[in-house]
């Protein structure tokens, strides 16, 4: 049995040296980018160890990290159930928070047409968009997993009334924490499905931003709007990607 110190090191045989470890290790990487391109250079660090000189597989390239970070993992291909209801999210999302500035814009301040948008109307659409996704087939434990980080997301975005009520602030006065909240899903979609949705992260976080600087300039509120633009995009353009992927899958499996 491996001591406590090896679980940690994540090692079977404490006595290892760490330098061998390396080299056997970066045999065994899943991803082939990061394991050794061919025999020559798996004898060359062998070599190295021998001679007591650096191993290679202690350095890894900025390339490999740039790559490693982006690509999908095999869990991305779920995204194929995806696709045509992501598209059909960002038009979900455009519409809502338009229709959010537009009564913004007409002076509304009572919270409860603003609370019959976000809680019921996002909620309703919750409810359809997963009874959509159940006929498409089981729902795997990663979605189940993102499905709970959406829930949260959207409980979390609802509560900013309660938090602006308690605080006395006017209604939709923290509308620019809700791309952060949108920004802190996709980095976790990036981390669990592809490293691509940092990209939608970073596009969130920006929005965010602006949203505050819109707000604090004292220019025309637009920020929901802008809200919605980016977030619909941030769900459309994935969404048709994955859903062009399913159906070249589908085509390819009747033949």
């Amino acid at each position: 049995m491996p001591t406590n110190s090896a679980a940690a090191r994540g090692s079977c045989n404490p006595a290892a040296d760490p330098d061998l470890e390396m080299i056997a290790l970066k045999c065994l990487q899943k991803p082939i980018e990061l394991r050794y391109r061919n025999a020559t250079e798996l004898a060359d660090d062998l070599d190295a160890y021998l001679a007591n000189e650096p191993v290679s597989a202690r350095s890894t390239r900025i390339t490999q990290l740039v790559s490693r970070l982006f690509r999908e993992t095999h869990h991305a291909v779920v995204l194929e159930n995806w696709g045509l209801l992501w598209m059909l999210h960002s038009l979900v999302l455009l519409v809502l928070c338009t229709v959010t500035n537009w009564v913004q814009w007409q002076h509304v301040t009572s919270r409860l047409p603003y609370l019959a948008l976000w809680v019921l109307g996002l909620g309703a659409w919750a409810f359809i968009f997963w009874s959509l996704r159940r006929r498409a087939g089981p729902i795997t434990f990663v979605e189940r997993q993102i499905a709970h980080i959406w829930g949260g997301s959207m409980l979390a975005s609802s509560l900013l009334f309660a938090v602006e009520t308690l605080l006395g602030m006017p209604v939709l006065n923290l509308s620019p924490v809700l791309p952060l909240i949108g920004a802190t899903v996709f980095v976790v979609k990036a981390g669990t499905l592809s490293g691509v949705f940092y990209a939608q992260a970073v596009a969130l976080f920006a929005t965010a931003l602006a949203m505050g600087a819109i707000r604090h300039a004292g220019w025309p509120d637009l920020g929901l709007t802008l809200y919605g633009v980016v977030s619909a995009l941030c769900f459309f353009v994935p969404g048709y990607k994955y859903w062009k992927q399913s159906r070249r899958s589908r085509a390819n499996a009747w033949r």
